[in-house]
């Protein structure tokens, strides 16, 4: 892109600046808040080692997003990862899908905490292009950027996992729409389904 300066034009700590906390936001939505600064830390590690290879083909903000993804993907693919989920408490995975008091209050505004635990729920793919859309607001091209897919690839992963995720909630609660237009939803009692 044109307006995106290379690798040799950027200084890391601009970049950190002005990319940090979103990222790091990313990182709490996509991996849980246990992991993110060390999720974080890493994503910005790769930053600095490849900063000046940044060639512009694609806005920095995607590159930085793709990396983040990256590094969130690979650790929930990591044999480790893998063996501590399936090794932990229910309530210890849970207790992962926990923020903070002031990162709920700010997530709150966004998604209810239900929709969060049944976003929470969907396959690592899913997840990421859920949250990318949905939370992050970004447009389809840059999504697909980020993932390295194509347009078409990326628009149907999102449509197969809207639809994924508006079956899991039709199925465990009432949603509904709150006064600020956002998708809000209140879980029904076990067993009792909107029909009933």
């Amino acid at each position: 892109m044109s307006g995106t300066p290379s690798g040799a034009a950027l200084d890391f700590q601009r970049v950190y600046d002005e990319f940090h906390v979103r990222i790091r936001r990313y990182l709490v939505r996509l991996g849980g808040p246990g992991d993110a600064d060390d999720l974080t830390q890493e994503t910005f590690a790769r930053v600095s080692q490849a900063l000046a290879g940044f060639r512009g083909e694609a806005a920095l903000s995607t590159w930085i997003y793709r990396i983040a993804t990256n590094v969130a993907l690979d650790r929930a693919r990591s044999p480790r990862f893998q063996l501590q989920a399936h090794t932990a408490e229910p309530e210890a995975l849970a207790a992962l899908g926990t923020m903070p008091v002031i990162e709920q209050d700010i997530a709150s505004r966004e998604m209810s905490a239900c929709v969060r635990d049944y976003v929470d729920q969907l396959p690592a793919d899913s997840r990421t292009v859920v949250i990318l859309s949905e939370l992050e607001e970004l447009p389809d091209r840059e999504i697909a950027e980020i993932l390295g897919i194509s347009l078409e690839a990326a628009k149907i992963r999102l449509h197969r996992a809207r639809a994924r995720l508006r079956q899991l909630l039709e199925q465990g609660c009432d949603v509904s729409r709150d006064e600020r237009n956002e998708l809000t939803c209140e879980p029904r009692p076990d067993g009792v389904s909107s029909t009933d």
